[in-house]
């Protein structure tokens, strides 16, 4: 097994392991026990644990930001803002948390959190003026739907899926309401 792992291999049980135990089990010798192979194996892919660090981080970029628009904007037929919200909303955020906690203690980490948030927030924001909300509204309500969604993020109280969309559909009414 050990001769047919890859890089991606590595970082996708990284990302397992973040979002399970987080950033302090992000080390070469028991990532490679509960891969079953030696440590050497790890440095064959990755010159250092920084280099492999930054393959995580650039992963979840991919996961955490890049896939969710690429599938809001293949929504075509529907209210992408809405899709964006149930989407994000309804999604398993162990990973978000993970690199929360992570980026509070690690300058790389705090980095590639603060883009993803800056990516974030442009989009939500070009989703909001594309709905009709004039720019000068469009990103101080990008950031309130931000702040939303990462204080759901961060909370541990779940709610019902009635509960839920009741909130979505009174973010989504708050967010498209024609200004003032």
């Amino acid at each position: 097994m050990a001769d047919q792992l890859s890089a991606q291999d590595w970082i996708d049980q990284g990302v397992k392991t973040l979002a399970k135990s987080g950033f302090t089990a992000l080390k070469a010798e028991p990532l490679a026990k509960a891969i079953g192979v030696s440590r050497g194996s790890f440095y064959w892919h990755f010159a250092d644990i920084g280099a492999f660090h930054a393959a995580i981080l650039k992963q979840w970029r991919e996961v955490a930001a890049e896939q969710i628009i690429a599938r809001v904007e293949a929504a075509r037929g529907e209210d992408r803002l809405a899709e964006l919200l149930r989407v994000t909303f309804g999604a398993k955020l162990s990973l978000e948390k993970a690199v929360r906690s992570w980026a509070a203690h690690d300058t790389t980490a705090r980095a590639a959190l603060q883009a993803i948030d800056r990516r974030r927030l442009d989009y939500i924001e070009g989703l909001l003026r594309q709905a009709g909300v004039a720019a000068n509204i469009a990103g101080v309500r990008a950031q309130i739907l931000y702040w939303a969604f990462l204080g759901q993020a961060l909370s541990d109280q779940a709610l019902s899926p009635e509960k839920q969309q009741a909130v979505l559909d009174e973010l989504l009414a708050m967010a498209t309401k024609p200004s003032s």
